[in-house]
């Protein structure tokens, strides 16, 4: 069986939050292995904003759960299977006030296929085991190319106040993924709760965007499209103070 998942996914992204709630006094410093982080992922601004009195939040990566939906087509797509790539490890911040956030995410934490969120997508056909683990090798190593692009990061700018006050935001995001950025606007939903806020929504990006090339076999009579399918589910607790601005590697 083809693996479509090889070109599984310009998996990565995702969108941000925004709110209010400042906790002055949060203490800022280094995470410990911060240098195996991206030099991109701009913590230190976070940590000028906390230590300025402004409200930051963390995302709460226990709660924050993106997906991706990549399907296939082809006139023998029967032969193939659509997949769905999960993260559960996206870290970051957010600074409300100036509508920025700012997320971080290891691709080789990525799962494939979790039963319960193939059925929550609806999806029909039933991988075997080894196909999942065939298309997670392939996503890791012929797609993503991990050892060499291990980070995807996620830049949001512009949620204005008002936006975050109605509970809706056009965001400009800025996608890192596989050594290329690519900007879009993207629609978010926004909830406060005394724990903290969320962000929900949908958007679709295209695998060429990040310079991946969609699998084709057979003159492509078995494809994975160029488009996929982005749910994200983002949570963020305000920072305590004492709370360092700091990520895990």
């Amino acid at each position: 069986m083809a693996h479509l998942a090889r070109s599984t996914c310009a998996a990565m992204l995702l969108v941000l939050v925004a709110a209010c709630g400042t906790l002055p006094g949060a203490r800022v410093g280094p995470a410990p292995g911060a240098a195996a982080l991206p030099a991109q992922m701009q913590v230190e601004r976070y940590a000028q904003a906390a230590s300025g009195g402004e409200p930051v939040y963390r995302i709460d990566t226990a709660a924050t759960l993106v997906t991706l939906t990549v399907r296939r087509a082809g006139s023998l797509a029967r032969l193939g299977h659509d997949h769905i790539i999960a993260s559960h490890s996206v870290q970051g911040f957010v600074a409300p006030k100036a509508g920025d956030a700012d997320l971080y995410l290891p691709l080789a934490e990525l799962t494939v296929d979790e039963p319960a969120l193939r059925a929550q997508a609806g999806l029909d056909t039933q991988p075997t085991a080894s196909d999942i683990e065939g298309t997670r090798t392939n996503m890791q190593d012929k797609v993503l190319q991990v050892l060499q692009f291990p980070h995807a990061l996620v830049r949001v700018r512009g949620a204005s106040a008002t936006e975050l006050a109605a509970g809706t935001a056009l965001a400009s995001v800025t996608i890192t993924l596989h050594g290329t950025s690519h900007t879009s606007n993207v629609p978010l939903t926004l909830a406060m709760t005394p724990e903290g806020l969320s962000a929900r929504g949908t958007l679709e990006i295209r695998q060429t965007d990040f310079g991946i090339t969609p699998f084709s076999i057979l003159g492509g009579a078995v494809q994975v499209k160029d488009e996929v399918e982005v749910r994200f589910d983002i949570r963020a607790k305000p920072l305590k103070p004492g709370d360092q601005v700091a990520l895990a590697p």
